[in-house]
């Protein structure tokens, strides 16, 4: 049965995408079965594993309109881990969802499909608070929270926190807050050594350790449709989220 892990912050530009495919990367090299489910439609997070999102015949907005279900828009790499894409008519089943009865379950009740053939599986939520959140926090197990160590960010960080109390109170009574990750972090700045101290003090939200380094090669990976640990497998930012990724399996 696998673990869901829902990566979420509302604020847009604090690296959760990035976080769930490099995550999912290491993860998979540890020997984890993972799948990554993209749940934005921008669709950053196919894009970046090397899938034309407009070039799919179906995609997750197929499954929230109940026209398939989630093994059949699975993309099955050959090495890697495992992806269900999404495109720009993901939009679109907010509004559908919007209407039905139910609607924060579809997702949780999508994936009794699959949770069985995987040991981890990676929501890759996009930057709002909508139903699709809702639906990824309402089917997950835990929450990882990606944050920017600056001021807006961790204002974010204490709003997604409150959306989560009440996804407890009526959706999902056993989620839990695996803890957050430092994204782009600097560490010759005070603010950022700041944002860090209150992340902990202020919200009680576990740092899994390290930060993970501002870098221009994690900004590059995307455009080459892989991850930074293919792309520069021995930069800082790589070696963190290896380094995350065992610290992780170790809190599950």
């Amino acid at each position: 049965m696998a673990t869901i892990i829902a990566v979420a912050n509302q604020k847009g530009g604090v690296a959760k995408t990035t976080t769930v495919h490099t995550l999912g990367e290491a993860l998979s090299d540890l020997g984890q079965r993972v799948l990554m489910v993209d749940l934005d439609p921008q669709a950053c997070l196919t894009f970046a594993t090397g899938t034309d999102p407009e070039a799919l015949d179906a995609t997750i907005h197929d499954v929230f309109m109940g026209r398939c279900g989630l093994s059949d828009v699975v993309i099955v790499r050959d090495e890697g881990p495992d992806v269900i894409p999404s495109s720009i008519d993901l939009a679109g089943s907010e509004i559908h969802l919007l209407t039905k009865t139910g609607r924060e379950f579809v997702l949780k009740r999508a994936m009794k499909d699959l949770t069985d053939d995987y040991d981890i599986v990676l929501l890759d939520c996009g930057p709002s608070l909508g139903i699709l959140t809702v639906n990824a926090l309402t089917a997950a197990d835990t929450v990882l929270v990606p944050f920017q160590a600056e001021t807006l960010s961790d204002r974010g960080v204490g709003q997604l926190l409150e959306t989560i109390e009440d996804v407890r109170a009526y959706t999902n009574e056993d989620l839990t807050i695996l803890g957050g990750i430092a994204t782009m972090f600097d560490a010759r700045t005070k603010l950022g050594k700041r944002v860090l101290a209150e992340v902990e003090g202020i919200h009680g939200l576990t740092l899994i350790e390290p930060p993970i380094p501002r870098s221009i090669r994690v900004a590059e990976a995307p455009g080459e449709g892989v991850s930074v640990l293919s792309h520069a497998w021995g930069s800082r930012a790589a070696e963190a989220y290896r380094e995350v990724a065992k610290n992780l399996i170790g809190l599950l």
